[in-house]
C-alpha cells in the first residue's frame, strides 16, 4: 500500500511549482521562444523495476514503486537541471505492443524478448483490445496511477513503440523482404499495427489526465502535454525511399493523433530520412543516443528551426561538441549534470 510519507511528498505544491516552471520553460523551446541564456538540461528519476505478470500483482508492485519513488523526491528541488518524477509501466518493455498481437515475450537475462508469429505477412489479424489480457494490465496499471491521485509525478505509458518495430518484432527480416516482393501484403498487416497503436494511444488519452500522461521513458524524453512518442530504431535498416513510400505515411498519422504530433527515438545510423522527416509538421523532436548522437550535426543542420533535438551526450558526441554545434539552441540536454551550460549567441 501506499506509505502516509510517499502522499505527502507525492502531493508537495512546492514541487509541482518547480516542476510546472520547468514544463514551461521547456514549452518556449518547442515554441522557439527560449529566452534564457543556459541549455535546458533534463536528468529525471524513475521508481525503477519491471513488472513480471506471472510473479505478483500489479497494484502492490506499483504502490512500492511509488513509495520508492517518493524517496527521491527531493531532486525535483533543483531549479537549474529539470529531474521530473515518473511512474513508468515497463510492461514487456519494448515488446509491449508484440505482446498484444499474440507474440510470445519471455524474460532472457534481465531483459525482454519476444518470438516471432508464426502466420505470413498479410495474414494477421487485429487484436480485440477489450478482450486483450495484455491490454487489460496495461488498463489496470494506468487505473493504479489515476487512483493513487498523486500530483507530482509523470505517468509514461507502456512502450507502444512503433509500426515499424512492432511490425519486425513480429516478422523479422520477413517483413522487409514483403515490402519488396509482396508489397500488398506488407501494406495490409503495417496498416493494421499502426490502426491498433493509435487505438491503444486513443485509449490511454481517455484514462489519464493530458497534464500528467507522458510516453515512454519520460526521464529522458518528457515533453510538453500533447505530444506523442514514436519508436525509430529500426528505420536505419530502410532506404530513404522505402520509409518515404511504406513508413512515414503510418508515422505521421500516429503522431498527428495528438495534438502537437511529436517525438521520434532514433539509436542508430538514420539520416537518410532528415529530408522526409523535414518535411512533415507532425515531426517536432528526435531523441538521438548512441550512434544517433553522433549525427548530431547532420540532423541540427538539416531539420527545420522548430524541430528540437533531444541529445544523450556520449563518447562519440560529448557535451563540449553538442554546445559547439547547437549553442545551446533547439536542444534539450539529456544528461546527469551539477549545472547546465551556458548558450553560445
Amino acid at each position: 500500500m501506499l506509505a502516509d510519507q510517499t502522499r505527502e511528498r507525492l502531493n508537495d505544491p512546492e514541487l509541482v511549482r518547480i516542476r510546472d516552471e520547468h514544463m514551461r520553460r521547456l514549452q518556449t523551446i518547442f515554441d522557439g521562444v527560449d529566452k534564457e541564456d543556459t541549455a535546458f538540461v533534463l536528468a529525471g528519476v524513475d521508481g525503477g523495476g519491471a513488472f513480471i505478470p506471472w510473479q505478483g500483482d500489479p497494484l502492490s508492485f506499483y504502490h512500492d514503486k511509488l513509495n520508492a519513488l517518493a524517496e527521491h523526491a527531493d531532486a525535483l528541488r533543483n531549479t537549474r537541471i529539470f529531474r521530473p518524477m515518473a511512474m513508468t509501466t515497463n510492461l514487456y518493455g519494448v515488446h509491449f505492443s508484440d505482446a498484444t498481437f499474440g507474440a510470445k515475450v519471455i524474460l532472457h537475462e534481465g531483459q525482454w524478448q519476444s518470438m516471432l508469429l508464426t502466420n505470413r505477412v498479410g495474414e494477421l489479424p487485429p487484436p480485440d483490445l477489450t478482450r486483450n489480457t495484455t491490454w487489460h494490465l496495461a488498463q489496470q496499471v494506468a487505473e493504479i496511477y489515476r487512483d493513487a491521485q498523486l500530483s507530482v509525478p509523470f505517468y509514461g505509458v507502456p512502450g507502444i513503440a512503433s509500426v515499424l518495430n512492432v511490425g519486425i518484432n513480429l516478422y523479422g527480416a520477413e517483413l522487409l523482404v514483403a515490402m519488396l516482393t509482396d508489397p500488398e501484403d506488407a501494406r495490409h498487416d503495417l496498416a493494421i499495427i499502426n490502426a491498433t497503436l493509435m487505438d491503444m494511444h486513443r485509449r490511454q488519452q481517455y484514462l489519464l489526465p493530458a497534464a500528467q500522461m507522458q510516453q515512454g521513458c519520460p526521464g529522458d524524453r518528457i515533453q510538453p502535454p500533447g505530444f506523442a512518442q514514436i519508436c525509430g530504431c529500426s528505420t536505419q535498416l530502410l532506404s530513404r525511399e522505402l520509409y518515404r513510400d511504406f513508413i512515414a505515411p503510418l508515422d505521421t498519422a500516429l503522431l498527428a493523433a495528438y495534438p502537437h504530433g511529436g517525438l521520434i527515438h532514433l539509436c542508430g545510423g538514420h539520416t537518410q530520412h532528415i529530408p522526409t522527416w523535414r518535411g512533415i509538421p507532425a515531426f517536432r523532436a528526435f531523441q538521438l543516443n548512441d550512434r544517433a548522437a553522433g549525427d548530431l550535426a547532420h540532423y541540427f543542420h538539416g531539420l527545420r528551426d522548430d524541430q528540437i533535438l533531444y541529445v544523450n551526450p556520449c563518447e562519440e558526441m560529448p557535451l563540449e561538441r553538442i554546445m559547439e554545434i547547437t549553442g545551446g539552441h533547439r536542444v534539450v540536454i539529456v544528461a546527469n549534470l551539477e549545472m547546465p551550460p551556458k548558450k553560445k549567441f
